[in-house]
């Protein structure tokens, strides 16, 4: 009798950890895309009206789902609104059409602040030495299944999307790095080819921008992407869509990379 009380025990946990959250998932993609959301896409996505029809759906789908399973919470005071997560979700899941994968399975937590945040930081200088200062971030991406982020820059990152700045993308490009065990540069990627060619790629344009940035010479890119290889492929990520055809004319090859792994030409949503 403890056998079977056991075994029914073990069944009902795969219920209550399975099924259950699958089924509210379901219901959730069900439901219609309310005409709220639209109006905050419309007026807050600069980017939007331009995608086909097909490209809306879809990220109206991975948007439900999104915030079906992302828990949001304000900070410094703010309090989170429809409009607050509709345009973060939003723009995190541009990152994601046309390929076939979880919505930030790693994700959970979404925390928003007003403005810019301080946080402290140390810094290692020459010699090891550490020296703890406090810094003022607009985002943040931790590995935890954590993203924070400043509404303010949000905001204007996602009403001007050719200027190459864009904090959502910047830090979601980030939870995409981290899928592979290790915040480095380099997603998940498929084939040796195409790890070959990645690596090469990312190398040569991460050098290239890391001597632009050490003469002081202006770039496409932002000089920030040259701190190392994982900012190169945030920084990257945002120039990739919100300045495409730059990016094609100037970094062809790089383009070319990161357009194999997105499965996407941002360039054709500005016709």
């Amino acid at each position: 009798m403890g056998y079977w009380i056991f075994v029914g025990l073990v069944l009902l946990v795969i219920v209550l950890a399975v099924v259950v959250p699958r089924h509210r998932l379901k219901r959730a993609l069900e439901r219609p895309f309310p005409e709220e959301w639209v109006a905050i896409l419309e007026q807050n996505i600069g980017i939007y009206k331009n995608l086909p029809m097909e490209l809306r759906l879809q990220l109206r789908q991975m948007i439900k789902q999104f915030l079906h399973q992302k828990h949001f919470s304000g900070a410094g005071g703010l309090e989170i609104t429809d409009e607050i997560r509709v345009t973060i979700a939003a723009e995190a899941c541009m990152l994601l059409l046309h390929r076939k994968t979880g919505i930030y399975p790693a994700l959970r937590y979404i925390v928003v602040y007003p403005a810019a945040f301080v946080v402290d930081r140390p810094d290692i200088g020459s010699g090891g030495t550490v020296r703890h200062g406090r810094k003022g971030l607009l985002g943040e991406s931790w590995s935890n299944g954590k993203v924070i982020l400043a509404w303010d820059h949000v905001l204007s990152g996602s009403s001007n999307f050719a200027d190459g700045q864009n904090v959502v993308l910047h830090e979601f490009a980030h939870q995409l790095d981290s899928e592979s065990g290790s915040t480095n540069g380099a997603p998940v990627l498929v084939g040796e080819n195409c790890l070959r060619t990645w690596a090469s790629t990312m190398s040569e344009e991460f050098e290239e921008l890391q001597r632009e940035a050490w003469k002081g010479k202006r770039s496409l890119m932002d000089h920030y992407g040259a701190t190392n290889p994982a900012e190169f492929f945030a920084v990257a990520t945002e120039t990739f869509f919100e300045q495409p055809r730059q990016m094609k004319k100037h970094h062809r090859e790089l383009f070319e990379v990161l357009e194999r792994y997105y499965r996407i030409d941002p360039g054709a949503w500005l016709d």
